[in-house]
């Protein structure tokens, strides 16, 4: 069983910067892709980043110049720098992963809230 647990989220002011961290555990033999989405409320869930095992990465064109993502592939952890919030990145942020155990397998985490006050 893979799971993903990420930490970082919280409430921080219009400008400001968080960290989020996702890592994934379990019967992994490989990992493709790890990315973040966000939910706001009433919104869709929709992409924020991700990267994949070579390093490419893609971003939402509201993150651009603004949020980093970056991965640890040895510590099988994706990490999303975010500076300049503002307060529409308030959302649910959620880790997601494209891991190899045997099948392949889209798994999700639980979520991490975070709340941008102007």
């Amino acid at each position: 069983q893979v799971q993903l647990v990420e930490s970082g989220g919280g409430l921080v002011q219009a400008g400001g910067s968080l960290r989020l961290s996702c890592t994934a555990s379990g019967s992994i033999f490989s990992i493709n892709f790890m990315g973040w989405y966000r939910q706001a409320p009433g919104k869709q869930r929709e992409l924020v980043a991700n990267i994949i095992s070579d390093g490419a990465t893609n971003y939402a064109d509201s993150v651009k110049g603004r949020f980093t993502i970056s991965r640890d592939n040895a510590k099988n952890t994706v990490y999303l720098q975010m500076n300049s919030l503002t307060p529409e990145d308030t959302a649910v942020y959620y880790c997601s992963a494209g891991v190899k155990v045997g099948t392949y397998l889209v798994v999700w985490g639980q979520g991490t809230l975070v709340t941008v006050s102007s």
